[in-house]
């Protein structure tokens, strides 16, 4: 059994947003961090490992410095990993990603134990639609904002789903593709071995010359020109000014309130 986890490469969105003049984002002049939703994904794909033995192979599509993500993955346990990366992939959408990621997913291999485990979606653009859009391209069963995963003696996963307004319980044969919110768990710090011995763990870099010939990958939908996406425009939104706090529960208190919202025509 393998449990192969798909992780992104972001930009920290908590800074300012730097966007291109066709409105990508301009990557390159912004930090970037391993995405919230995907860390627990893999956190997710280690504790699997942790209890039955499986092998955990993390996949990013990216340019080449996403190599450091993996092996910071590579670091906290995971045991080999692929870099899909190729000037041909820039300025994939959501669509677009989906191909290729489950093209090169298919070119590892997927069992009939095997599990797919992504993010619930990414800050940079959160659609929440690349795990789903895999897990259709591949034909497989997918469940989406995972909150708790476990396997049965049987081989099939249950899944406690996460809604709005309450939880639900979905069990599934394998193969299948689980999308994880970031409250599943908190991931684990890389170990000092772990650490020393991720140079030496296998990390693959997959190009489109390694994946045109996957039943799923067509020149014409990867990269911006196989994008259907139409970005009209990218801005990085106005901050929030600072609320106004108000202490007391008296009635002083409950008339200033009143007083603000009827001010604001809130009520």
């Amino acid at each position: 059994m393998k449990v192969i986890v798909c992780v992104k490469q972001v930009p920290d969105t908590s800074g300012k947003v730097a966007v291109n003049e066709d409105g990508t984002l301009n990557r390159a002049s912004m930090p970037v961090i391993t995405n919230h939703d995907d860390k627990s994904a893999a956190e997710a794909a280690l504790r699997l490992k942790d209890k039955y033995g499986c092998r955990v192979v993390a996949v990013t599509m990216g340019p080449a410095a996403a190599e450091s993500m993996l092996r910071d993955l590579l670091a906290m346990g995971a045991d080999e990993a692929y870099l899909v990366s190729d000037r041909a992939f820039g300025g994939s959408d959501t669509f677009a990603t989906s191909q290729i990621v489950a093209a090169a997913v298919h070119r590892i291999g997927v069992e009939p134990d095997d599990i797919i485990l992504c993010g619930r979606q990414a800050i940079d653009g959160d659609t929440a639609q690349v795990g789903p859009q895999i897990a259709e391209k591949l034909g497989l069963p997918q469940i989406t904002y995972a909150g708790d995963i476990a396997l049965e003696d049987s081989g099939a996963v249950v899944v406690r789903r996460m809604l709005e307004d309450g939880y639900m319980t979905i069990r599934a044969k394998t193969p299948c593709l689980i999308t994880c919110i970031k409250e599943l768990n908190p991931p684990r710090y890389p170990s000092v071995s772990g650490i020393m011995e991720c140079y030496e763990k296998p990390l693959t870099v997959l190009t489109y010359e390694d994946l045109k010939d996957e039943p799923l990958i067509e020149p014409d939908t990867i990269g911006l020109k196989g994008s259907p996406t139409n970005i009209a425009k990218s801005f990085t939104p106005p901050l929030k000014g600072a609320g106004v706090m108000l202490e007391g529960a008296d009635r002083n208190t409950v008339t200033d309130l009143v007083s603000r919202l009827g001010a604001k025509h809130i009520i």
